[in-house]
């Protein structure tokens, strides 16, 4: 499962026009999950995430985390995280879950990091053509891959 995390001050995801997902500051997460992807890999990633410290404390230092800050949490799926791009100019996504085995992740993965930080996330819509704005806060831009946990 990867991620790729944004610190943002506000973010929104729309689907034809119409917006289904919206924080003001807090965490952009596009979420994309391939077939050797488990709940122990959701699990994991998701401590991460909301444990991460890349908020301002008082001094200026990287020490908050999304809970500390009462951060909002707007995740995105994202197939095209998982492309393979080393043969051609084509990417490919063989790797990336099929949505008969993605969606159940994605909502598992959702409804479990709802309990670590409450009625604060956000999400955009499965396998949709979404329209991503952010303003990214730093710029913090963090990607985790849970195969990559050493």
């Amino acid at each position: 499962m990867r991620a790729v995390i944004q610190r943002v001050s506000k973010a929104s995801v729309s689907v034809n026009e119409s917006i289904t997902g919206e924080i003001e500051k807090g965490l952009l997460v596009l979420l994309g999950i391939e077939n050797a992807d488990t709940e122990e890999d959701a699990d994991w990633l998701m401590q991460k995430i909301v444990g991460m410290r890349i908020f301002s404390d008082a001094d200026d230092k990287m020490n908050l985390s999304l809970n500390d800050v009462k951060g909002g949490l707007l995740i995105v799926s994202q197939f095209t995280l998982h492309a393979s791009t080393k043969k051609g100019n084509r990417p490919s996504f063989i790797r990336a879950a099929k949505p008969d085995f993605a969606i159940p992740l994605y909502d598992y993965f959702v409804k479990k990091v709802n309990t670590l930080i409450g009625p604060a996330i956000q999400t955009g819509e499965f396998g949709a053509a979404m329209q991503v704005e952010l303003i990214n806060d730093g710029p913090v831009t963090i990607a985790m891959d849970s195969k990559n946990k050493e």
